[in-house]
């Protein structure tokens, strides 16, 4: 890609799934949910940075199997912490910069532009970056899976809530080439899962 570098890793025993995003021009680097290993997390940064630069971790929601090695991370690498202002509070780990929809993240010369996707957690987040001729790619967190939106434990207002974000905010405004990074599992296209949205509707999940 031409000023983006996108690594992904899958950790810990529910098989989550962090991204590391590196500038190609400065080479700062952000990762996409500290969920577990400390140790092959601090490999994949030294994959981008061989000094093992992290600027940035961001969590994509507030569930324990997305933060289980972020105060450690923190602490060996120093990086500045953001999530969800709805989830911020029940993240243990301190959250430097909270974020609500419509916010933008640096990663050097690369923005990614927070969408809200309210549901899975009160303050999930997703995380696009809009590469031009590379593609729009786009981190779901585990409001979107190839198959479905991310688990509301049969609570019918917090699906509606899900799913109406994840079509409003990602469906009617993205491509069908989009590329889709979910916290679990392998990625996906919004080509692929538009046809679907009737569906999951109608199933309630």
């Amino acid at each position: 890609m031409t000023t983006l570098v996108i690594r992904k890793a899958s950790v810990g025993t529910m098989d989550n799934n962090s991204y590391l995003l590196t500038c190609r021009v400065s080479g700062a680097q952000l990762l996409v949910d500290a969920a577990a290993d400390l140790p092959r997390l601090l490999r994949l940064v030294r994959e981008g940075s061989p000094s093992s630069r992290l600027d940035s971790i961001v969590t994509t929601h507030s569930h324990h199997d997305h933060v289980g090695a972020l105060a450690q991370l923190v602490a060996a690498t120093g990086a500045r912490t953001f999530a969800g202002a709805a989830d911020a509070p029940a993240i243990a780990t301190p959250t430097d910069e909270p974020l609500e929809d419509g916010a933008l993240i640096r990663v050097g010369v690369n923005d990614l532009h927070v969408i809200g996707l309210r549901g899975h957690t009160p303050g999930s987040i997703a995380l696009l970056w809009r590469g031009g001729e590379d593609g729009d790619h786009l981190f779901t967190g585990d409001s979107l899976f190839p198959g479905g939106v991310g688990a509301t434990q049969g609570d019918a207002q917090r699906f509606t809530s899900l799913l109406d974000d994840v079509e409003q905010r990602i469906f009617d405004v993205l491509p069908d080439s989009t590329w889709v990074y979910p916290g679990h599992g392998d990625d996906t296209t919004l080509g692929a899962e538009r046809p679907q949205l009737g569906d999951w509707r109608e199933r309630g999940w």
